[in-house]
């Protein structure tokens, strides 16, 4: 009998381990999923680098910018500028604008991508604003900087040659805990109606 509660425990044992396991990975999937992206440029994700190289081309690229906002995101979000013209491997500087359309301090987060999606890894950010939480008084407009250069190896793959232009496109949400607030900042009053 001391065998089976043994083979029993040392069950147990195993299957507490493996769901521990599981749960570990899951909370540690996003960060390393997002690493994992910026080191392949998988899904369009750029990569990250401290400075562009010493490099460049005078071979002529477009970037352009696009910007969206969740609805339940109170914000009005745009570039400044829609587009800028470099030379592969050149530093440059762009700016988004964003302004807090609501009447109450309002948190929120950028995503981003890269179209097309197999020039992800050629789209290098120095700096941005992205996954930084910004928080917008009532009425406020802010700048928020993007640096960035196009890696000239873009052009020395086989499957990017034919990549002339790129767009950078971020999304704006809300920070998750306020999320539930600001959804409730767009409802209508629903003042006068009995409980």
């Amino acid at each position: 009998m001391a065998n089976v509660r043994d083979k029993n425990l040392k069950t147990a044992m195993v299957l507490f381990t493996v769901v521990a396991g599981m749960v570990g990975l899951a909370f540690a999937s996003v960060p390393l999923y997002r690493i994992f992206c910026q080191v392949t440029g998988l899904g369009g994700t750029p990569g990250v680098q401290a400075s562009a190289p010493e490099v460049k081309t005078d071979t002529d690229f477009i970037v352009r910018f696009d910007a969206n906002t969740n609805p339940d995101l109170p914000w009005k979000f745009k570039p400044v500028q829609r587009e800028v013209h470099l030379k592969l491997g050149e530093e440059k500087l762009a700016f988004y604008e964003a302004t807090n359309m609501s009447d109450k301090p309002i948190t929120g987060t950028a995503t981003f991508n890269v179209t097309p999606l197999k020039a992800g890894q050629f789209f290098v950010k120095i700096d941005c604003f992205c996954f930084t939480e910004q928080t917008l008084e009532p009425g406020q407009t802010i700048d928020m900087p993007v640096t960035f250069y196009v890696d000239p190896e873009i052009y020395n793959k086989v499957n990017t040659r034919d990549v002339k232009t790129i767009t950078l496109s971020y999304t704006f949400y809300p920070k998750e805990e306020e999320e539930g607030k600001v959804s409730a900042l767009s409802q209508p009053s629903k003042a006068g109606e009995k409980g």
